[in-house]
This record gives structure tokens, C-alpha cells and sequence, in this order.
């Protein structure tokens, strides 16, 4: 049977061709008349890469997605709403709430991680209004930004914590200070060449004292380079103005990615996961804010390798409890010195960030390849959240179905789907309606 569109789609062709090349031009003007609709699915969600809860209001969650933007919800996960779509970056690292002012959100763009499939961003967005709007306050050639630090007491004062390009050397990596509420950074750690940074963690009792973990790291087609000297601890008593290498007790040989964090209970104990070696690694502690270290165990993530995780947290409820994000979350409940797998049974694998709440000792949130699950039990069981539709797809394909077409899709980590791209039904395409 012959295609009765194809005279017309010829005749189309050959006006466009004929114009002149001013007329020619493609712009967001060209498909102003299509609209985006959501067609899920939920049902297997995405990867998470960093969640801040509200201070005041613990059912308001902001979630940070690698390959999807920024979620809201209000009511515990009830409902979300994506608050970050109109935004020129879709791959985010890391997200804050300042702590002086819960209204405005720090949102920094480009995954935090070294894996093949990462997206890249375009710098540091700030949301003075819970997320309604944004401005974009720089450092677009960051691509990759693990961690936003808001000064406890003064909001001008921001620290930007950057791995800087994954693909090629310079950018904009390292840890970056502000002191005028974003306007203006200044580079205070790390170089020009390969040596960005990770993580950085606040002493409570004195913001002044910090604690920053650089990363020298490099991908290339052929190859992955996870580590080099630049890598290391840092220590700084002066807001980040300048720092010292901590050494002590820190191997000596080319580290890797290093995750930090600071004992809630004691701030004098710092814990830092550091991979060593060819993906070896261990979990260090020092009790004297950093002047020694002793190695604790040969913790360190697997899976994929430390790259894709090695995300420290200390546990506000239990001392000495802590949690390293890895394919299968590794527990420690004596200060790194033993380490147990935690509890997946139920849950998607692959965590890479958690939060806690103030008022409840026994629950946590967990972010993953598969999106959020809670435990209300301390990781005895799993509630999934299964209205994130944030699954990262990296094919897609139609079939000719009547009288809707089907689409089918490969994804990160969550097999291959297939669903429909419209719906009879007046409560549209639901979970149920993807295989």
C-alpha cells in the first residue's frame, strides 16, 4: 500500500529546502506547539543522589535525582512535584537547605559520582522561595559537584564541594568559598589540572574548622584512573580560607575517593572511608580532630568499585553507628572497627545517599538506583515509594500497535521496560500498565 503522506512530506521538504538559510533556523520556537506529558513508569523509579529534609517540617522532602532533577513532596512521598524541570540541567549532585533559613535550597548539578553513564552539569542553582524558582549563582564549568555546605549562622557563607569534569582536566574543581551569598567563589582547594574534591564536613561547635577530602580522578574511553597524590584530607581553621593535609596515620600511596563524616556525639572523632590502592580501601578514625588517624578496618565499596559510591554517614541517634553506601550498605556499630551488611531483602540495591529523622530514632531514608525506600524499624524492613518517576533510560524504541503504539525502553540497572503511549482509561497510564 502506497503512503499517502509521502507527496505531501516531500512537498514540505522542498519549501524548507527552497527558503533561505535565515528561515531555515531551528529554534525553541519550531516546537512551541508540543507539550511534554509524563507517561512513567514509577514502578522501578531511579537513581537518587542526595535528599535534604525539611529542619522544621519532616514531611517536606527535597530529592535530588542523577539522571531526573529535583522532586518535592509535602506529605512524606504522598505525592511529588518536579520543581526543577525548567532548569538547563536534568543531572543533579547534591542538594541543601540552609540551615538559617529553610526556604532557600542549594542545588548543585552534575552526578557525584565517577561512573561511565554520569550526566554533567552547569554549576551551583540557589531557590529563595522552596524551590518555585532558581538562579544559577555559577561555577558552570564544575560539571560535578558532591556537596553543598551553608554556613551555620551566616548565609553568605557558602562552601561548594567540586569533582570537576570526569572526562577531561580543568574546569572548575576543588572546594569553593563564597562569601557574599553566592555572587563571587574563590577556589580555596584543589588545582586546574585534575584534583577536585568529594566531601567536606562542618565542626558544629566552630564553623571555622572544616574537614575536605580532594579527588584526583580521570575517565577515559579506555580506561578509568580512580586516584593519584592529590587525593587526600584536608583540614582548615579559618572558614576554608586555607588548609593543611592531615597525614598522620594516612597512607602514604595513591589514594582514591575518600567519604567523610563527623561524629554527632563527639565532633573531636572524624571518620573517613578512603579507597586505597586498586579498590582496596579502609575505614580510618581519628580522635583529636584530625591529627592522627588509625585504620579501623579494610572497609571499602565494591560492586562497581568506590567511584559509584563510598558515601560516609554517622548515625545522630546511635554513637558509633555508620552506614557506607555501597552496592549492599555496609553497618558498622563500633566505630568502623567491624562492618556487617545491612539488611536489602525488599529494597533495591545500590544506595547512595540517606537522612534521618530528629524525632525518630529507628527510621531512615535511603536513596538508590531504584529510587527511595524507608524503614521505620532501622533497616529491619523496607517500605518502597513507588511515584518517582525518574528511571533513567538510555535506548528507546516504538512497535506499530494499534491502536496506540508501545514503547520500550533499556534502562540503568532496572532491566527493560515496555508500556503504552496513551490510555484509554481516565485516570491515564498507571504502574500497572508497564511491564
Amino acid at each position: 500500500m502506497k503512503n499517502p503522506f509521502k507527496p505531501v512530506l516531500l512537498l514540505v521538504f522542498m519549501v524548507l529546502i527552497s527558503l533561505p538559510i535565515s528561515a531555515q533556523v531551528v529554534d525553541q520556537k519550531t516546537f512551541s506547539g508540543l507539550k511534554f506529558r509524563n507517561i512513567g513508569p514509577a514502578f522501578t523509579s531511579g537513581r537518587i543522589a542526595d535528599i535534604a529534609l525539611h529542619p522544621d517540617n519532616e514531611n517536606v522532602w527535597y530529592i535530588a535525582v542523577g539522571s531526573g532533577g529535583v522532586w518535592k513532596t509535602t506529605n512524606s512521598g504522598t505525592t511529588w512535584k518536579p520543581i526543577f524541570d525548567g532548569q538547563t540541567s536534568y543531572s543533579i549532585g547534591a542538594i541543601t537547605i540552609d540551615p538559617n533559613n529553610p526556604h532557600t535550597i542549594w542545588v548543585g548539578t552534575g552526578e557525584n559520582v565517577g561512573g561511565r553513564h554520569v550526566g554533567f552539569g552547569d554549576g551551583v542553582y540557589v531557590s529563595y522561595d522552596d524551590g518555585s524558582s532558581w538562579k544559577n549563582m555559577g561555577l558552570k564549568a564544575s560539571e560535578h559537584i558532591s556537596k553543598i555546605v551553608v554556613h551555620p549562622e551566616n548565609s553568605d557563607i557558602i562552601w561548594v564541594v567540586s569533582q570537576g569534569p570526569l572526562w577531561t582536566s580543568g574546569g572548575e574543581r576543588g572546594v569553593y568559598k563564597s562569601i557574599d551569598g553566592g555572587t563571587t567563589w574563590e577556589r580555596t582547594l584543589g588545582d586546574d589540572g585534575w584534583i577536585g574534591a568529594t566531601d567536606l564536613v562542618i565542626d558544629p561547635r566552630n564553623p571555622d574548622i572544616l574537614y575536605a577530602a580532594t579527588w584526583q580522578r580521570h575517565r577515559t574511553v579506555a580506561g578509568y584512573l580512580g586516584g593519584g597524590p592529590g587525593s587526600g584530607i584536608h583540614k582548615s581553621t579559618d572558614g576554608g580560607n586555607t588548609w593543611q593535609k592531615l597525614t598522620s596515620g594516612i597512607p602514604s600511596s595513591n589514594l582514591g575517593k575518600i567519604g567523610l563524616a563527623i561524629s554527632p556525639f563527639n565532633p573531636d572523632v572524624i571518620y573517613a572511608a578512603i579507597e586505597l590502592d586498586r579498590r582496596k580501601g579502609g575505614l580510618f578514625m581519628s580522635s583529636n580532630r584530625g591529627a592522627s588517624w588509625t585504620k579501623q578496618s579494610n572497609a571499602v565499596s565494591g560492586g562497581t568499585g568506590p567511584h559509584y559510591y563510598q558515601e560516609l554517614y554517622a548515625s545522630p541517634h546511635h554513637e558509633g553507628k555508620l552506614f557506607l553506601m555501597n552496592n549492599y550498605v555496609q553497618v558498622s556499630d563500633d566505630h568502623g572497627r567491624t562492618f556487617y551488611t545491612m539488611n536489602e531483602r525488599n529494597k533495591h540495591v545500590d544506595s547512595h545517599a540517606m537522612a534521618f529523622k530528629a524525632s525518630d530514632p529507628n527510621y531512615v531514608l535511603f536513596g538508590t538506583d531504584g529510587g527511595l525506600y524507608e524503614s521505620f524499624d532501622l533497616t529491619k524492613s523496607w517500605k518502597y515509594i513507588r511515584n518517582l518517576p525518574i528511571t533513567q533510560y538510555f535506548k528507546l524504541a516504538v512497535d506499530d500497535s494499534e491502536p496506540f503504539y508501545k514503547i520500550y525502553g533499556g534502562t540503568q540497572d532496572n532491566g527493560s521496560h515496555g508500556g503504552p503511549s496513551q490510555s484509554m482509561y481516565s485516570d491515564g497510564i498507571t504502574n500497572s500498565d508497564w511491564w
